[in-house]
């Protein structure tokens, strides 16, 4: 029986509360892209990045009560993802650490990460769901 634990995909899901981004001075808006810049390179150098992007800061949340549909803009001033981290890590802690790593928080107060472990296939059927 193999003892090696296999990896395990993970959510990263990057928010901060309003534009906080729109008071930074140019200079550091640009160390804070410079410093993201790095620290992606960093997990793709670890092999521990599958995918990374920033999010617009506008979108629509859309929900269905009985056979309702409700849409609701978001817009730059309310708590909102701004982008998301698809890793892969050997556990939670690691991905804990790899979160904690990121520029968002050096630069950004309200700045917090969910991290969520990802489900690839559903034991039951043994569907594998696509990348």
């Amino acid at each position: 029986m193999n003892s090696q634990k296999m990896a395990q995909e993970y959510m990263l899901y990057i928010r901060n509360s309003g534009d906080a981004k729109a008071s930074m001075s140019s200079v550091e808006h640009s160390s804070f892209i410079h410093a993201c810049e790095v620290y992606i390179g960093q997990l793709k150098s670890a092999g521990k990045l599958i995918a990374a992007q920033p999010l617009l800061r506008k979108g629509t949340i859309i929900t269905k009560i009985e056979d309702s549909w409700n849409l609701i803009s978001i817009g730059p001033d309310s708590e909102i993802q701004v982008g998301y981290y698809h890793i892969i890590a050997d556990s939670d802690d690691e991905a804990v650490e790899i979160a904690r790593m990121n520029p968002e928080f050096d630069f950004v107060p309200s700045a917090s990460v969910e991290i969520r472990p990802v489900k690839t296939i559903e034991e039951e059927t043994n569907y594998v769901y696509p990348k």
